[in-house]
């Protein structure tokens, strides 16, 4: 169809067919997923949004797409807003506005497949107190209507080798099999496709950025389990790393798998499970226990051979990131280089390394007042020239084998202003107030996200978004259950304690509407300290990341003394990690960079 106003002039065309007054588009997949494979872009495809993170609904006479604080520019620029109305989650809920305009009597639909049962349940409660309904369909409806729909990826299991890994299979399933008896359960449904490639040390290629396989599982108490997957993505080579206590079933078959657990305790993730799952099993006569992925807690708690190799990964990704600043900060002035030109070049790097899997996300390389939407996705239509007087904000990151990295970095082209440069600095203060936090065991992280903004707040200033996400090990770049977030910013709410192990992200940033945008960001591991002279253990952060941190927008007189030695300190490791890496002209550039600070 050739424009957005098209399809949703078909999807509504399709709902009448459907006897439906509405309907509901999340941006998700069957597994709740954060990234999704292209088959399951239903909202892109709809609306034209680029974003991770939204949901839409389509009445008669109404559409609205829903975005947190981190889209707000985003998408308006990417939708038309003749035909949709743009709505701030988390101020006003997808069931809150529908409980407000579905009519009286409607019939809402919603893909069971593609919703939690929680969202479902509030739903339904909105649009009763409206005197609708919210019925769930067989059939998505989009589907019908998007012509040319990719199927999904047919691409082939591979085997992630225990010495990558740091435990086999048998080993994680055991401590899954211990869990379910303490809870006197049957088996568990994963559905989380980072959680399945995690317990059975498989990665895919279903998903752009992520290393996943589309798939189910069920373990079973006895430590054996069930795999649903398309036939075809099974080799031989995978079958003998699955032995026989993993049984490899056609996905197709897991719907009807669901309704043969009668009289069974079955525990379901009431975050991670759609609610199509949960009717098939109580229907079937299960009882179901609505209890989190006892894999999400094991897998965020990296073990030391997760932790060396994305110490591995971060130094060899360091190295090309750092290239890429030397070619921007020699180039860009130079005019003719655009955000998609340094997307390119940055690939080459990381390509260069030999070893590169696939980038992490999509770079966000943004110039000037594109800086300014945090998740900004370049597209030929909206690539824009570096010129002097910005500043250029890249935030990017590579999968290897052995880690996952995600790292962001600010250039000014030409000469900053005061204004930039006083930004950066109290944005580089609140990375080093986190960077350096002390904290007992049970400390969560929204009680660690004021230590990154007080520069912020002490001048006014915030941003709109969390200032930590878990990464995992060549596995999803955001992963939970850690966050370091404001409950009232994206990613926030009720907040995981964090455990020594852990990977989370270091990324405070300011943004001034379509001028700039500053994020400073590394990666760092949760730790155990011994302070001298405590009587407790507590915990602290170790900086992952290493690549320089742009000298020329730092005010130095800004920094106390402290914040000057931790900065010479990180600077000095970098160029310890990177130097070997380099020589020559990028070896002198790289010691000037690193150079202390007064």
């Amino acid at each position: 169809m050739s424009s957005y106003a098209d399809r949703l002039s078909a999807l509504r065309e399709q709902l009448k067919r459907d006897r439906l007054d509405g309907f509901v588009v999340p941006l998700t997949d069957e597994h709740m997923s954060e990234y999704v494979g292209a088959y399951a872009q239903r909202l892109a495809w709809l609306t034209g949004f680029q974003g991770s993170a939204g949901s839409a609904v389509v009445l008669p006479e109404q559409a609205a797409i829903f975005t947190d604080g981190r889209y707000t520019l985003q998408v308006r620029q990417q939708v038309d807003g003749d035909h949709w109305q743009f709505v701030s989650v988390p101020a006003t809920s997808v069931a809150g506005w529908l409980g407000e305009h579905a009519a009286t009597g409607g019939r809402i639909g919603y893909d069971p497949w593609l919703h939690t049962s929680t969202w479902v349940a509030e739903a339904k409660k909105a649009l009763a107190a409206r005197g609708a309904e919210l019925v769930a369909v067989d059939t998505n409806p989009i589907d019908a209507v998007w012509p040319d729909r990719p199927s999904p990826s047919d691409a082939r299991l591979v085997v992630q080798a225990d010495a990558q890994a740091g435990a086999s299979s048998a080993t994680k399933r055991a401590e899954i099999a211990d869990w379910l008896a303490e809870r006197k359960a049957d088996a568990v449904v994963l559905t989380a496709l980072d959680s399945i490639a995690w317990t059975l040390n498989v990665r895919g290629q279903d998903v752009a950025h992520t290393p996943v396989a589309l798939a189910y599982a069920i373990v079973d108490a006895d430590g054996t389990a069930d795999l649903f997957v398309a036939p075809d993505k099974v080799d031989e080579t995978v079958r003998q790393h699955l032995g026989n206590a993993i049984r490899v079933q056609d996905r197709a078959a897991f719907p009807a798998t669901l309704s043969g657990y009668a009289g069974k305790r079955i525990a379901v993730d009431p975050e991670r499970a759609v609610a199509a799952i949960f009717d098939r099993l109580e229907q079937g006569g299960a009882k179901v226990l609505a209890l989190r992925d006892p894999v999400v807690l094991a897998k965020a708690t990296k073990n030391p051979v997760e932790i060396a190799g994305h110490r591995a990964a971060s130094a060899r990704d360091g190295a090309a990131l750092a290239r890429f600043l030397r070619w921007v900060e020699a180039e860009a002035p130079k005019g003719g280089q655009t955000e998609l030109s340094c997307v390119a070049k940055l690939q080459e790097f990381r390509e260069a390394t030999g070893v590169l899997k696939d980038t992490s996300f999509d770079t966000i390389s943004a110039t000037g007042g594109h800086g300014a939407s945090p998740h900004y996705h370049s597209t030929p239509d909206s690539n824009a020239p570096l010129e002097l007087g910005q500043l250029y904000l890249v935030d990017s990151g590579g999968q290897y084998a052995d880690g996952t990295t995600d790292v962001t970095r600010v250039l000014p082209i030409g000469q900053p202003t005061e204004e930039m440069r006083d930004r950066f600095t109290r944005v580089l203060k609140g990375h080093i107030g986190l960077a350096t936090a002390i904290f007992p065991p049970g400390t969560n992280g929204g009680q660690l996200d004021g230590f990154a903004r007080r520069p912020l707040w002490e001048a006014g200033l915030d941003y709109a978004h969390g200032t930590g996400h878990g990464v995992g090990a060549y596995l999803s770049v955001h992963e939970g259950p850690q966050r370091i977030a404001q409950p009232n910013y994206p990613g926030g709410g009720p907040s995981e304690p964090l455990r020594a192990g852990m990977i989370i992200s270091n990324e405070p940033g300011y943004y001034k509407a379509d001028e700039y945008g500053i994020r400073i960001e590394n990666l760092i591991l949760v730790e155990e300290r011994e302070i001298a002279g405590g009587d407790a253990v507590m915990l602290g952060f170790e900086t992952l990341t290493f690549c320089p941190i742009e000298r020329s927008l730092i005010v130095p007189e800004m920094l106390t003394s402290a914040e000057r030695g931790w900065l010479n300190a990180y600077h000095a490791r970098v160029l310890e990690i990177l130097g070997p890496q380099m020589d020559g002209d990028e070896l002198d550039w790289l010691e000037e960079k690193c150079a202390p600070i007064g």
